[in-house]
């Protein structure tokens, strides 16, 4: 079984799509997937389904829509001996799972994995674990799910997780010398983000590696105007130093591990 949670939410069974159709059913599912091996109470089910004015039969209705969830899936999980698929655990229910049947668990691992590797400089090997990780990505996590209280910080962690793996994917590739592939790919994540200093500095290396430095330069000045017009600030000391070193023609250096820390930073140990 493999639970696709990175899009709309889809179910295969041994290769056949067996995705709930209706809505508050695959709303049960995604709830319970993202919460997987663990209990998810009655209570925390009904909330996220209606919010704070429950109807009078919401435990009922749920327990319905749990019960739909076994029988739907129940058969797979005896065919391989392997018990409940759902467990009724008090105060509710546990859906039992491998972690590498859900993307998004699987997403986290490779994830992971990509940054300890470019930490550690194995750079191909980074690079091929965060493409592998965002390419489970169809779509904006649960899209055909209407996530209530419980699902959107889940839906939240996800999204935030997406974002700081592209950027540890670009800073792979570019270490690689990848610079004209990431032109593309950056000239619109500048467009789709225009106050997001981060991208803006990375289309600026890109290009000036790739010998335009007067590119580099006219994106700098979009920036300045952008952050100008809409926050009343200029770009940072940082990206100020970069426009610095395209004009004068200095290569552009940072220590590996300190642009690292831009996109994951290391937490603080120690007393505060």
């Amino acid at each position: 079984m493999m639970f696709r949670v990175l899009g709309p939410l889809e179910v295969t069974v041994q290769g056949t799509i067996e995705t709930p159709t209706a809505t508050k059913v695959r709303w049960t599912l995604a709830l319970l997937l993202l919460r997987a091996n663990q209990v998810v109470s009655r209570a925390s089910i009904i909330a996220e389904l209606w919010g704070e004015h429950p109807p009078r039969s919401a435990v009922t209705t749920a327990q319905t829509y749990v019960y739909q969830i076994r029988k739907k899936y129940q058969h797979r999980f005896s065919q391989l001996g392997w018990g409940e698929f759902v467990q009724t655990r008090s105060p509710g229910y546990l859906l039992r799972v491998d972690e590498a049947e859900i993307d998004a668990w699987v997403f986290e691992r490779l994830s992971e994995q990509g940054r300890t590797s470019l930490e550690s400089g194995h750079v191909e090997q980074a690079a091929r674990q965060l493409h592998g990780a965002l390419a489970l990505w169809r779509g904006p996590a649960l899209a055909d799910v209407p996530a209530g209280p419980l699902l959107t910080p889940h839906v939240t962690h996800l999204a935030e997780i997406r974002t700081r793996t592209l950027r540890l994917r670009i800073v792979a590739d570019r270490r690689l010398g990848r610079h004209h592939e990431l032109i593309p790919e950056l000239q619109f994540l500048a467009a789709a983000n225009p106050i997001d200093e981060w991208f803006h500095q990375q289309l600026m290396i890109a290009l000036t590696e790739t010998g335009r430095r007067a590119d580099a330069l006219q994106v700098y000045e979009r920036l300045q105007s952008t952050l100008g017009a809409e926050l009343g600030v200029a770009p940072s000391s940082r990206l100020c130093q970069l426009q610095h070193d395209v004009v004068a023609g200095v290569p552009w250096t940072l220590d590996p591990q300190a642009e690292l820390d831009l996109v994951v930073p290391r937490q603080r140990t120690g007393p505060s």
